[in-house]
């Protein structure tokens, strides 16, 4: 199972994204949903799937360190 994660679109050339993650740099897919630079997305294999507002991605980075730390 693949969890998508929130990331930030940096830059974008077509409907190539450039995305971080929180300081890692991925490529991205971005033909599936209009976004534009500075939306949070949600990415799974290598496609963005969704924009999101600000508090959802936060709440959602939040969720993942709090699992994170459990291990």
């Amino acid at each position: 199972m693949c969890v998508a994660i929130p990331g930030t679109v940096i830059k974008l050339d077509g409907t190539k994204a450039t995305v971080d993650f929180s300081g890692n740099i991925v490529n991205a897919e971005a033909g599936l949903v209009n976004v534009k630079i500075g939306d949070k997305v949600l990415v799974h294999a290598g496609c963005i799937i969704q924009t999101m507002d600000e508090d959802m991605a936060n709440e959602m980075e939040e969720l993942y360190k709090e699992i994170e730390d459990l291990g």
